[in-house]
């Protein structure tokens, strides 16, 4: 039989020193940011000046994406000066992958020296207020498998990553978030912009009308099926982090409604959108200064 820390797939220290260790190796880039692409985002990776991919095929250890619109690569580069290394498609619970695998890039994030992390999703909004196009910063997160006992910390714990009981209350870095809505303010997105609460769960399907209903009672503004499980591991590891959902459909919450969710429309969203996006997430980028991991 394995030792625990085998059994949890191998996501070892030094399994993913190795992954970090191979990247640096093949590429000049030393990043300070990373960036990950959502359902239809992943534009965000062709910013990059003078890009360098890497398919997740051909890296050591990573999983492979599996989902229409993610177009499953890493890619290295600048972007407005500053080093970076974008995840153009990120990894699902609903691929089958056990949640300590898709959440190894970001340790290896870590370990390439990224200090800051841009996250991007699809979500569908169960917020009221909230339409098609919207584009929420997450404020926090409601982490659904996680009341289950799935989550990406269990296992032993490496104390070259991070503590065992790490604090999940300044997930979303409040100084990130802030500087996302001057930048929305100066673009002239305020109409579209919300700022909010963030529900993931497992997928693939989508949610019932009853599970709809239940996480707007809970206090989510937007439910989806990814970010939450990378910025809890992000955190442990010390990065700061700053997310966005793109509100892809809205949530249906009436039993009479004839609305049906589907990942076209999360697509066709995401083209819509992608560009006033691309803009603010370059704009921040260009903002940063040094994380001295003094995150408030």
């Amino acid at each position: 039989m394995l030792p625990v820390s085998e059994s949890l797939c191998g996501e070892s220290y030094e399994e993913c020193k190795a992954t970090a260790d191979w990247l640096l190796s093949n590429t000049q880039v030393r990043p300070t940011v990373g960036i990950v692409c959502g359902s239809g985002l992943g534009g965000l990776a062709e910013m990059l000046k003078d890009p360098q991919y890497f398919k997740y095929c051909d890296i050591p250890n990573f999983p492979k994406s599996t989902v229409h619109g993610h177009a499953g690569r890493l890619v290295f580069g600048t972007l407005k000066g500053k080093p970076c290394v974008c995840m153009q498609g990120r990894f699902h619970l609903y691929e089958g992958y056990p949640i300590q695998k898709i959440t190894l890039p970001m340790r290896v994030f870590k370990l390439m020296g990224v200090e800051t992390v841009f996250l991007t999703n699809a979500a569908g909004g169960l917020n009221q207020d909230y339409k098609v196009g919207d584009v929420m910063i997450m404020k926090d997160h409601i982490n659904m498998p996680g009341f289950a006992g799935n989550n990406p910390l269990v296992g032993p714990n490496d104390d070259r990553f991070g503590v065992r009981f790490p604090c999940m209350s300044d997930a979303y870095d409040r100084k990130l978030r802030q500087m996302a809505l001057d930048v929305a303010s100066e673009l002239g997105y305020n109409d579209f912009f919300r700022e909010g609460v963030y529900c993931v769960l497992g997928g693939p399907s989508f949610e019932t009308i009853a599970e709809c209903r239940m996480l707007h009672k809970l206090g989510a503004d937007a439910v989806g099926m990814s970010t939450a499980h990378e910025v809890i591991v992000a955190r442990h590891a010390g990065m700061r982090c700053f997310a966005l959902s793109l509100i892809s459909n809205q949530a249906v919450m009436d039993y009479d409604s004839q609305e049906k969710a589907n990942h076209e429309e999360v697509l066709e969203t995401g083209r819509l959108r992608a560009e006033q996006l691309e803009k603010l997430v370059t704009t921040m980028v260009d903002r940063l200064e040094h994380n001295n991991n003094d995150s408030s």
